[in-house]
């Protein structure tokens, strides 16, 4: 059994149990075991979670899957500030696989990125994001239990594969779902700060969706996103 290193106690019981069923997963779709890459997208609106993978460095993400969000907070829009509830929006990282989390198991991402660090309040930009277990949410995306096992499962393998940053983006609907895209209209149409941000974010879904890669993304001096 792989064994992430720093993870013990009730981490490796767990993945005793989610271990065999995910690999039985992976070969039902046909995808290489171990994964050597991991991606997560996750849409506020819709209240999904999806989870790709690689086998190979050099071929496209393959749809692994779909988990619900169980409780949302916040509405549409990136998070600004500590205490507005929202849910992060934009591109980030895992950077903490936390086995003795309140909420079962996390996986936090590195908010404030550069461009929250730019764009949100300077004093108070908020912290502690989590993708994680239970059902319960004040700007983090929870899962439930089950669900989450899995997925901080395969990221601890990817992890030991050599990805040291797993990459996060957080939209705010499914931009080719045109429910999705009328809500998502109705509410930040005559905001032109937003509507800027989410014509500069859909690029990178726009692009996954055609590719299945990633671009390189950076953040320039006004904390907008740019891809190369």
């Amino acid at each position: 059994m792989i064994e992430p290193r720093r993870i013990t106690g009730k981490v490796n019981d767990i993945f005793e149990r989610t271990e065999d069923s995910v690999k039985i997963q992976f070969q039902k779709q046909q995808f290489a075991w171990p994964p050597v890459a991991m991606y997560v997208r996750s849409f506020k609106y819709d209240r999904q979670l999806e989870v790709w993978v690689k086998g190979n460095l050099s071929e496209p993400f393959r749809l692994f899957k779909i988990y619900k969000v169980c409780m949302q907070s916040g509405t549409m829009g990136p998070k600004r500030m500590e205490g507005d509830y929202q849910v992060p929006e934009g591109f980030y990282h895992i950077n903490d696989l936390n086995p003795n989390s309140l909420f079962h198991l996390s996986l936090g991402l590195n908010y404030p990125n550069a461009s929250d660090k730019i764009l949100g309040d300077s004093i108070r930009p908020g912290s502690n994001i989590y993708i994680h277990g239970n059902c319960v949410s004040t700007g983090c995306i929870p899962i439930s239990d089950e669900p989450i096992e899995e997925v901080f499962f395969i990221a601890s393998v990817v992890k030991e594969q050599g990805e040291e940053f797993i990459p996060v983006h957080v939209f705010p609907v499914r931009y080719n779902v045109k429910k999705s895209m009328d809500y998502l209209k109705n509410i930040v149409g005559k905001d032109p700060v937003l509507t800027r941000f989410n014509n500069n974010i859909k690029i990178v879904f726009d692009q996954f969706e055609s590719k299945k890669q990633l671009p390189l993304i950076m953040v320039n001096k006004k904390g907008e996103y740019v891809y190369y």
